[in-house]
């Protein structure tokens, strides 16, 4: 039995090429169809439960590299200001993303304090810098080289990214520090905040399938 084809609904554009349909299992209901070539400004949808199997929008990969490079400032600036500043009988304490690692690694608790570092330093870090590491040479019409590995390590870096898992500890942790010291919000903390929305704006405008297009073309 030939597998249904994909439905495609149109946004915008035209159909400028025809490409060899490939086969696709709908990720909700599991239907084998085939998904021919998807033109920019439209998505692809199962037929059986319409379920999203691709969307293509305008300058996706210029849109993502837009907002990876303003994560990227914003992520030096979460790491190099203060965080949050305790004020208290007069005396004042800034804090910085950092401080509350370290004085978990110097209270012995290594395993949890590596855990954090690594949940909102490290991964988004990575993050960061392989997406950069794709679309910068894709922007200049070339490959990066060993796209393949590199795109894997994205793909295992995103899951590890709990920052908006450490902001909602920061929101329950206020509220009850705020009865004994007067807290004042840092640059750093309104740059954590954007860094965490413009970074899910990257992953949701990212298109990988437009990056294995380029790769096959070359």
């Amino acid at each position: 039995m030939k597998p249904p084809r994909a439905r495609v609904d149109r946004i915008a554009g035209r159909m400028r090429g025809v490409t060899p349909p490939k086969l696709l299992a709908c990720p909700d209901c599991d239907l084998l169809q085939q998904v021919g070539e998807v033109p920019i400004g439209t998505s692809a949808r199962c037929p059986r439960c319409r379920s999203l199997l691709r969307k293509r929008a305008p300058r996706a990969l210029e849109r993502t590299l837009a907002y990876t490079l303003t994560a990227a400032v914003l992520f030096v600036v979460a790491n190099s200001f203060p965080f949050l500043s305790f004020e208290m009988r007069g005396e004042e304490t800034q804090t910085a993303l950092m401080t509350g690692i370290i004085d978990l690694w110097n209270q012995g608790k290594e395993e949890l304090a590596t855990v954090v570092a690594f949940t909102i330093v490290i991964a988004p870090l990575a993050q960061i810098s392989l997406l950069l590491y794709l679309l910068v040479p894709l922007q200049m019409n070339r490959l990066p080289w060993y796209l393949p590995h590199a795109f894997r390590l994205l793909r295992r870096a995103q899951p590890w990214s709990m920052m908006e898992v450490f902001m909602i500890g920061i929101l329950v942790a206020i509220p009850k520090l705020m009865g004994m010291a007067s807290i004042i919000p840092g640059l750093a903390l309104w740059a954590f905040v954007g860094l965490m929305l413009v970074l899910s704006a990257a992953n949701a405008t990212f298109d990988p399938e437009s990056v294995w297009e380029r790769h096959a073309r070359r």
